[in-house]
């Protein structure tokens, strides 16, 4: 189970989640989503998991199904990707400039193994300690338990300048269906092994700062005839931003009028 101040409700505020990650590397806000809603997101996500191949290492899982560029194959997690509660947070732990990374679906199926401890901040070369550079939301579309592969956490790793021993002490980040962890680039996690007979479907949410270079190239990987159509922050957090002054001009102007310029 996961520690009692790092469990809330919806209720929470962007302060107290902000406080949590400082402390643990991560927090569970439950309720999130409602049931129903978590049900409905579940249906779609399956839909595009029946096209959808499992991984290609073991790092990806060759018993676990991840949907990229999801932004161009559903529309159920662009409200998800503004809610107050997570722009609150972003703001607090990144600052104000940042933008979605990595969004993607993973569904662990049984006989998945574990996945080895990692910090999603890795991939850039900036030493540890940092101010933090990456934020992430998995949203959980079923039950995560710890028999089905819920997320394992190395609570306060995030302030260590070490990687923890494969075998150090970990919390299993168990919650219902509607509820959404937000975890730290630099705290070390990683899934845990099905050890069930149905697989577990998550979405995860990762936005790194706005000066980074994300690792979805979602300017490319969403057709611009579809950009067009989302809601401006969302387009904004798909890359059609500026981070101040002017990192992420496209020929001298902000993105979004070359996004608006259909010649």
């Amino acid at each position: 189970m996961s520690t009692s101040n790092a469990r809330m409700t919806a209720a929470s505020g962007a302060d107290d989640v902000a406080a949590a990650l400082a402390g643990d590397g991560y927090a569970i806000v439950e309720g999130l989503l409602s049931r129903d809603d978590a049900r409905a997101k579940r249906a779609e996500l399956t839909r595009i998991l029946d096209a959808t191949p499992v991984g290609r290492n073991d790092f990806e899982g060759f018993h676990t199904r991840r949907i990229y560029a999801l932004f161009a194959k559903t529309r159920v997690f662009d409200r998800p990707a503004t809610d107050p509660l997570v722009l609150g947070v972003l703001d607090r732990v990144l600052g104000g400039s940042y933008q979605l990374s990595a969004p993607v679906g993973i569904e662990i199926a049984p006989g998945e193994t574990a996945q080895p401890l990692h910090t999603d901040d890795g991939i850039y070369p900036i030493a540890r300690p940092h101010p933090e550079i990456v934020l992430n939301t998995m949203w959980a579309l079923d039950d995560f338990t710890e028999e089905n592969g819920a997320t394992r956490v190395v609570p306060g790793s995030q302030n260590s300048t070490q990687r923890p021993p494969e075998d150090a002490p970990v919390e299993i980040a168990t919650m219902p269906a509607g509820s959404v962890m937000f975890f730290v680039g630099s705290v070390y996690h990683g899934g845990g092994a099905n050890n069930s007979d149905r697989p577990r479907l998550g979405t995860i949410l990762h936005y790194c700062a706005g000066w980074l270079r994300p690792q979805e190239n979602h300017i490319l990987g969403v057709p611009r005839e579809l950009m067009r159509t989302l809601d401006p922050r969302l387009q904004e957090l798909l890359g059609y931003n500026i981070h101040p002054p002017f990192v992420g001009n496209v020929d001298g102007r902000h993105p979004r009028k070359w996004l608006e310029d259909r010649r």
